[in-house]
């Protein structure tokens, strides 16, 4: 245990930092699989009310990455990959 009174806020500040990133990425984590859902009931019944529904998970999808980049829960290049990926899911499962 620290006995110097910064590293023990520092303590304390990472506590916080690991918990806020591990929300952020549990969250995406979960987001990821049900988008995954939509993509697989996209596959099996291509309507219109389908495909919106899958663009609206990826948008929120979207948003979550791009906030866990601006919170540095995750890298740049890890969030335009998952991004990208995702992107060709859906235009496969479409097309």
């Amino acid at each position: 245990m620290a006995n110097i009174k910064s590293a023990k806020k520092r303590i304390n500040t990472s506590k916080r930092n690991q918990l806020q990133n591990k929300f952020y990425i549990s969250t995406i984590k979960t987001l990821t699989k049900k988008y995954l859902l939509y993509l697989k009931d996209l596959e099996s019944d291509s309507t219109p009310e389908n495909i919106t529904i899958a663009e609206e998970s990826l948008s929120v999808l979207y948003s979550k990455l791009d906030k866990a980049q601006k919170r540095n829960a995750m890298k740049k290049n890890t969030v335009a990959r998952r991004k990208a990926n995702l992107c060709r899911k859906l235009k496969e499962t479409i097309s």
